[in-house]
């Protein structure tokens, strides 16, 4: 039997604003005013930034998944951990109860990331904090007949990525050479995005109808809801010239969101109580 195709639903180009230095250039992959739409993602956020622009701040409630696309990003936390990411590097922070970081370029370095807020629900967002680096050597990649696929979190192609975190998601990124296709198994009730890294794709079938994205532009998947875990469907994917896709999906939580700031809760109690926190010094001293 054949599996039903995925669609984009909706889709985009990402529209970039200067807040000023240090901070040189933001734009919202996923816009922070349609998050609904995204569950179990919040927002997703592309940064350009210098040293000063996310100094020692809080989080509590969600996780963060940090793709650095260019530069050198240097993360401290209130743990004592401490890295520098590169390139095709990726961090996964669970902020939970709280967590005090700060996500720094390296010396006179612009760095360029993108950052995805993942949500948790209520029976984790009390969790501990914890940080985990998946360098760009370590997710595994499997060779496709005309181009490749590398899995950060998630299995595909029979290949699991060592992301562990705590609300299991998908994400992975394929390259596909010029007038190549690919069709990516996913489970069918899973909620996800595409984003565009280079050159331009068409996502979609003939007959379910196909959308073709270009750099800098975003789609949100269609998806089964009501669909059993084992359930997958196909996203049908065509490259018209050489480029890069990165894709996420994740099963939708289906609680209340409240965001605020650099906190996600369920209630606005629950955030209110999150600022005193903090300001009564309980997520720990600083992180530099």
């Amino acid at each position: 039997m054949k599996k039903a195709n995925r669609v984009i639903r909706d889709h985009w180009k990402v529209q970039y604003k200067n807040p000023g230095y240090p901070h040189v250039q933001q734009g919202w992959v996923l816009p922070p005013d349609r998050m609904s739409e995204y569950d179990p993602f919040i927002l997703m956020a592309d940064d350009w930034f210098k040293r000063g622009t996310f100094s020692d701040h809080p989080h509590r409630g969600f996780q963060t998944i940090t793709y650095v696309i260019d530069g050198r990003l240097e993360h401290t936390d209130n743990q004592g951990g401490h890295s520098v990411l590169h390139a095709g590097d990726v961090q996964y922070m669970n902020a939970g109860s709280g967590a005090r970081h700060a996500e720094e370029a390296v010396d006179e370095d612009v760095i360029h990331t993108l950052q995805l807020w993942l949500n948790l629900p209520k029976s984790l967002k009390q969790t501990k904090s914890s940080y985990q680096n998946v360098l760009l050597e370590d997710a595994p990649v499997v060779e496709l007949a005309g181009g490749s696929l590398r899995v950060y979190s998630g299995s595909a192609e029979g290949v699991t990525g060592p992301m562990d975190s705590l609300v299991p998601i998908n994400m992975f990124e394929i390259y596909l050479r010029a007038g190549e296709r690919y069709s990516l198994e996913l489970p069918a009730n899973q909620n996800g995005h595409v984003y565009m890294l280079q050159g331009e794709m068409t996502f979609g079938s003939e007959e379910a109808g196909s959308v073709t994205l270009g750099k800098t532009e975003a789609g949100l998947l269609s998806y089964d809801e009501s669909a059993e875990d084992d359930k997958t469907d196909v996203l049908e994917i065509t490259s018209q010239e050489r480029s890069r896709v990165l894709i996420y999906t994740g099963k939708p939580i289906g609680e209340p969101v409240v965001a605020r700031g650099p906190f996600v809760m369920n209630t606005e109690a629950e955030i209110e109580e999150a600022f005193e926190d903090y300001r009564r010094g309980r997520y720990g001293p600083s992180s530099q």
